[in-house]
């Protein structure tokens, strides 16, 4: 919600920039800093991939995140214990991810996951 407690445009534009986290690193072990960290240990130009794959230009695309979670979330499935008695499908949509899990007996259930951000 912006100042006024109403929904941005559905088009708004979120910039993204690369933030040194060099401090997280060293508080949670497990961050690597995408500006900072030797070459060496970062796959290769993993930052602009990430930019490419998440943004159009230097702003986030919402149908570009929808797209990489889809594809986050099928592949992850395939190795939850449910997927023996779930099959998974990701349903048609590009402002936010939606799937249907359908039963061994036929019973389907519909989620959806909808983006956003904070300021």
């Amino acid at each position: 919600l912006d100042i006024t407690g109403q929904l941005p445009p559905r088009h708004s534009s979120i910039r993204v920039a690369l933030d040194c986290m060099c401090s997280s690193e060293q508080l949670l072990g497990d961050s690597l800093c995408f500006l900072h960290h030797p070459d060496d240990k970062l796959p290769r130009d993993r930052s602009s991939f990430l930019l490419r794959t998440l943004c159009k230009c230097s702003c986030l695309d919402v149908e570009k995140v929808a797209c990489w979670v889809q594809k986050l979330v099928k592949s992850a499935w395939l190795f939850l214990p449910q997927s023996h008695h779930y099959q998974l499908t990701v349903l048609p949509s590009s402002q936010s991810c939606r799937f249907q899990l359908t039963s061994t007996s036929q019973t389907s259930i519909y989620t959806e996951m909808t983006f956003a951000v904070q300021q």
